[in-house]
């Protein structure tokens, strides 16, 4: 991770702290969470990961102050899981002080679970050293990119001395289903067949293997370009590919820190088009296919397992989904910024999916899009996969 050298101002604020809301904060469990519990219960630990870098220092104890008065204003960042509930009675989100040279790779705070059913969801590790860098972690089981992002805006408003702008909403996807109006159905449900792997082969350890490369360009269609340079690695004429889609998309007076994140599955073809996959995709957002899918029954639907014993059949030679690409779009560092703190990057750390092969985040930042590319760490992985981030890094830029 880099930076520049400018030094921002030394002074800092005292985080405001909003009052105690008058009724607990409880929702239901979802269908798109008992899904991700459905993954969690194979082992692989469901988190995002985001990590921003900047100039200047980060206070620990206000930074625990400032996380107190978010979660008060987002209470969903501090649940616990209560028979068919949520119910924010759960730890607020802890700092942790991590030595100057931990990294993601190496310190085992990046790689530890968070457990929805005792607490915390979310935990904060900052590191001091050339740079400050705060990763902030969660479950996903109970939040999103967006969820999360929405939170940590709050923490840095605290910090800055502003009010928190707050997540209280509670709906679940439920809502969305009845806001995005009629929606065509979707097609009958069929199991997808194993696709042969292309990031290395043999055992992998339990751990992912994060591949960062920042990429001088912003342009259009990320999702599509990053899925057509990786359609030239294919093992076979096809692949397949998740697109996450946030449902706030169909009613953005929603604050809520929930997953309301549900997927698009598309076909990608060896050799594909940048320009006909982004057309599919604009075609599926537009009949709304995310929202279609939220109607089939998890346990009977499910494209990829249907239950743990399957799940846990997924031995790593073949995938039913070649990669899950997630484009967060632009991020403003000065959303994460302080008067003593000038952030200068940020970027995820995409968790392993037990059916996908790989995940690739991507982040617009200023003049530059970030990428990070997730899969498991086994022989001959490394070197494909920053292959792999090459050819997409020279497609974005085209």
């Amino acid at each position: 991770m880099t930076s520049t050298t400018t030094t921002p101002p030394t002074t800092a604020t005292t985080p405001t702290t909003p009052t105690t809301p008058s009724r607990p904060y409880t929702r239901r469990i979802s269908p798109i969470e008992r899904g991700y519990l459905n993954a969690a219960a194979t082992g692989t630990p469901q988190l995002i990961q985001m990590v921003i870098e900047g100039e200047g220092t980060l206070d620990p104890a206000a930074l625990r102050q400032a996380a107190r008065a978010a979660t008060l204003a987002s209470p969903g960042l501090a649940v616990r899981r209560r028979g068919a509930l949520w119910r924010a009675d759960g730890p607020v989100p802890e700092v942790v002080e991590l030595p100057a040279d931990a990294t993601p790779d190496a310190h085992p705070f990046f790689h530890r679970d968070l457990s929805v059913v005792t607490g915390p969801v979310c935990e904060l590790g900052l590191i001091q050293g050339e740079s400050t860098k705060l990763a902030v972690r969660a479950s996903h089981i109970v939040t999103d990119g967006r969820g999360l992002r929405q939170w940590i805006a709050d923490l840095f408003r605290s910090l800055r001395g502003e009010e928190p702008a707050g997540c209280p909403d509670t709906v679940d996807d439920g809502h969305f289903r009845t806001m995005a109006g009629p929606v065509p159905p979707a097609p009958a449900a069929t199991r997808l067949t194993g696709l042969p792997a292309v990031v290395g082969r043999g055992p992998a350890d339990e751990r992912p293997l994060w591949l960062r490369r920042r990429v001088a360009a912003v342009p259009s269609g990320v999702t599509a370009r990053a899925a057509a340079a990786l359609s030239r690695h294919l093992a076979t004429e096809e692949g397949r590919l998740i697109v996450p889609v946030d449902l706030r998309r169909h009613d953005p007076t929603v604050r809520s820190t929930a997953n309301l994140t549900s997927q698009l599955v598309l076909g990608l073809h060896r050799d594909d088009s940048w320009k006909r996959i982004h057309s599919t995709l604009v075609r599926a957002l537009i009949a709304k296919a995310e929202v279609a899918a939220l109607e089939r029954d998890f346990l009977r639907g499910n494209p990829f397992a249907n239950n743990l014993s399957e799940a846990r059949e997924l031995d790593g030679s073949r995938f039913p989904c070649t990669a899950i690409i997630s484009d967060h779009g632009e991020v403003d560092p000065r959303t994460y910024s302080t008067p003593a703190f000038r952030a200068t990057s940020f970027a995820t750390l995409p968790m392993l999916v037990p059916y996908a092969e790989m995940f690739l985040s991507a982040c617009r930042v200023g003049a530059t899009t970030e990428l990070t590319l997730s899969c498991r760490n086994r022989p001959g992985a490394r070197e494909k996969a920053e292959e792999l981030l090459t050819d997409m890094a020279e497609a974005l830029g085209q």
